[in-house]
């Protein structure tokens, strides 16, 4: 028997359009200096390739958010002026970050959400990442309703690959290692409403490896024609 929550996000990650989005979400996405950026893929791709290829991913994941309904604003948080640069023109509001690592980044970008608004943590290295699996996402956060925490892992299941919070102070973010875990146990610790939400955007690049899958798998993604 079905679950009907797996049937909303089933319709979700179809047409996000047809995803009850009632609560309006702000997208927050970290990112680090385009200067070094994924040197674990420096084995097949050298500096420039690299830094072509985080700044496609990263204008690819802004207008996927952009165009993701109930989505109202995309916040580019980074030390980066250059990063920064990038994210206005592809239009999210650029965020300097004034601390230093992953998680105090995103403490920044909480600090910039609206009240009423939710928040949705992403990285920029998707290159599966559409519309319809960000709206899958959201989806699910709907039919949990808040207090609540939803997760997409990554495709290893230890990892995060997007972390909806409503209210966006419901858990302290906590990115790094298994953070699939630690995001489930905090949430249950708040006595939050846990769903997560796989398949949708498992696949990240950080590896050999996982630029060989993004080639199959989104290779407009990666540049690759």
């Amino acid at each position: 028997m079905t679950h009907p929550q797996q049937d909303l996000l089933r319709v979700a990650a179809d047409d996000p359009s047809r995803a009850a989005v009632t609560r309006p979400t702000v997208v927050a996405i970290p990112v680090r200096e385009f200067e070094g950026a994924k040197s674990r893929l420096g084995a097949v791709l050298d500096a420039e390739e690299r830094r072509d290829l985080v700044t496609r991913l990263l204008r690819r994941t802004v207008g996927a958010a952009l165009t993701t309904p109930g989505v109202v604003e995309v916040v580019v948080v980074s030390p980066d002026p250059e990063v920064l640069a990038v994210a206005s023109e592809a239009g999210a509001r650029p965020l300097t970050q004034r601390s230093r690592g992953l998680n105090p980044a995103l403490h920044e970008a909480r600090a910039a959400v609206r009240p009423g608004h939710r928040l949705l943590v992403m990285p920029s290295d998707l290159p599966a990442v559409t519309a319809a699996a960000i709206g899958a996402v959201l989806a699910a956060g709907d039919a949990a309703g808040p207090p609540c925490v939803v997760l997409a892992p990554d495709r290893h299941g230890r990892g995060t690959n997007a972390l909806l919070l409503d209210p966006p102070d419901v858990i302290d973010p906590a990115f790094g290692g298994d953070s699939r875990a630690g995001h489930a146990w905090l949430a249950s610790s708040a006595e939050a409403r846990f769903v997560e939400v796989a398949g949708v955007l498992g696949l990240d690049l950080d590896t050999p490896d996982d630029l060989l899958l993004a080639e199959v798998a989104a290779p407009e993604a990666i540049g690759v024609e």
